[in-house]
């Protein structure tokens, strides 16, 4: 998906090479998510409703965006929650 910026340009944000790989986690994968960790939603790190990534993923607060992070050596997932401002 496409963000218009102010000088009218358009950028892919999600496809850029520095942009790790990003989804929402459904009702079911949240559950499993938070059991599996023993944690709950107020416990993970925060990302505003209003962050560009959050509109090009169409997340609603309080959804629970999965973030895949690969590094030279190996890969590791990390989440965010969708908070309002």
């Amino acid at each position: 998906m496409l963000v218009k910026k102010k000088n009218s340009v358009e950028l892919d944000i999600l496809s850029h090479s520095l942009v790790p790989q990003m989804n929402v986690l459904s009702e079911k994968q949240k559950e499993e998510m938070l059991k599996h960790y023993n944690i709950n939603d107020t416990q993970l790190p925060r990302i505003l409703s209003t962050d560009p990534v959050v509109a090009v993923l169409n997340a609603k607060t309080g959804d629970i965006i999965h973030i895949k992070r690969k590094d030279v050596t190996a890969s590791y997932d990390s989440y965010r929650v969708v908070i309002s401002k």
